[in-house]
């Protein structure tokens, strides 16, 4: 997707909340004082202190602001669905916890969405009146497990199924714990109460009839709205078209399957395990690239442009399998002049996948080449590591990982399986632990592209 083209703009959102009462700038006349936004200085901060103003499980709260948006507020740019910040507070039609925030905390819709702070102090406002109506009180906010239906209804997603996906992400987040923005939460074994969602079968349950639909045999389906694409082609397939969702992978789906939306894509790929979901039969024309739509297939890739966190070792092979397969069944050249950005197809000013993708790696993959295995160098970022994918150190971000003050240097072969943030890769080096804290390690890389950092041998 890209930029912020297909949907409202921050100033319909102040429209909505004023035509609620709740205009920016203004208080309802019942509300108390506001509180002082946290501010952005300290995430991790603000985080502990919205969790003890409402009684929300810090755990939680970072666990769902990982899940939508890796703690990045995007300098109050809207998603896919017109959701803002850290904690993804929205104003669409079936989502208004911006709305909510607003009255709940009396600070203006602008300060929700561009302050991070107040970004986390309202959806920490949102989770607690949730959990109010459910009867979570006393001792029971303290069982993690037991807050499964309220971040659930927090993600107001389009049906069962998808709440269940996004719910069960928050908690797979919690369970292998996070290390970003400053932020960091320990892994912390849950046993999820899912209450109603027990009975929902989860999403990529396969049946006959999904596995009918699906035109690559690796894609779980999940119809898009019929009102989001439109059946048939007016033309013949002759190219791909790489999005970034600008939202989490739950967060498209559900957004797809909204009616209102008027926007889908082919195939939506998931972040940390190269997971895809296809919503609309690539015989039938999907919305994703205005004047382009008739003769292209759209992917859609979890994340956000300027974030290269997203755009994980396993994504892009995942993404890469799937557009192989599109190109050898349709006869498509595997090549940067058919399969191409959102923002190269004509009557668009989308910027997806941005300057953060790296289509020299990608391209290798979809045409059968592979690094066997990548190398990685880890490099010292403010008070973590950041692992960037060689050959180039400036290619994408996989992951953030915390670590220590002090650096610990240990040189490792490649090989040895790593999870981190959720994320497990073959192709990494093994973490140790040293004294305590996380070490920084480093793999073979040239000297001379690196020259403050020691080689490993």
């Amino acid at each position: 997707m890209g930029n912020t083209a297909r949907v409202p703009r921050l100033t319909a959102v102040l429209a909505t909340v004023a035509a609620g009462a709740l205009a920016l700038g203004t208080l309802p006349s019942n509300a108390a004082q506001p509180p002082e936004p946290t501010g952005s200085a300290n995430l991790a901060e603000a985080f502990r202190t919205a969790a003890d103003r409402y009684d929300v499980p810090r755990e939680l709260l970072v666990g769902i602001g990982y899940a939508e948006s890796h703690l990045d507020g995007h300098d109050g740019k809207p998603s896919q669905a017109n959701g803002y910040g850290v904690m993804h507070l929205a104003s669409n039609p079936s989502n208004k916890t911006m709305s909510e925030a607003a009255e709940l905390t009396g600070l203006g819709v602008e300060t929700l969405a561009k302050d991070p702070g107040a970004n986390v102090l309202g959806a920490a406002a949102v989770l607690d009146a949730y959990a109010d109506k459910a009867g979570l009180a006393g001792s029971a906010r303290d069982d993690l497990g037991k807050w499964y239906p309220v971040v659930a209804q927090y993600s107001h997603s389009a049906d069962g199924p998808t709440a269940r996906l996004y719910t069960d992400e928050v908690f797979r987040i919690i369970g292998t714990g996070v290390g970003a923005a400053g932020v960091s939460t320990a892994p912390k074994k849950v046993t999820p109460d899912r209450g109603k969602y027990a009975k929902v079968a989860p999403l990529g349950t396969r049946t006959p009839s999904s596995v009918a639909a699906v035109d690559y045999p690796g894609a779980i389906w999940n119809s898009a709205s019929t009102s989001n694409y439109r059946a048939g082609r007016t033309s013949s397939i002759t190219h791909i078209v790489i999005h970034v969702t600008q939202g989490s992978y739950a967060g498209t789906i559900s957004w797809f399957k909204n009616p209102s939306a008027q926007v889908s894509a082919h195939y939506v790929v998931r972040s940390n395990d190269g997971q895809i979901t296809q919503m609309v039969a690539e015989k039938d024309t999907a919305w994703h690239a205005r004047d382009a739509n008739p003769y292209s297939v759209g992917i859609e890739h979890e994340g956000w442009v300027d974030q290269p966190s997203w755009f994980t070792d396993a994504m892009y092979r995942a993404s890469a399998a799937l557009t192989r397969n599109i190109a050898e069944r349709r006869g498509i050249p595997m090549d940067r002049n058919h399969i191409k950005g959102h923002s190269e197809m004509p009557g668009n000013d989308h910027t997806d996948p941005g300057p953060n993708w790296n289509w020299d790696y990608y391209l290798e993959l979809v045409n059968g080449g592979d690094p066997n295995p990548p190398e990685y160098n880890f490099t010292t970022y403010g008070s973590g590591v950041r692992v960037r994918s060689a050959p180039s150190l400036t290619a994408s971000v996989v992951t953030t990982l915390p670590g220590p003050t002090q650096v610990f240097v240990v040189c490792q072969k490649q090989g040895d399986p790593v999870t981190a943030e959720g994320t497990t890769n073959n192709w990494w080096a093994k973490l140790r632990d040293q004294n305590g804290f996380m070490s920084n390690i480093y793999i073979d890389h040239p000297a001379a592209q690196l020259p403050d950092v020691p080689v490993c041998t």
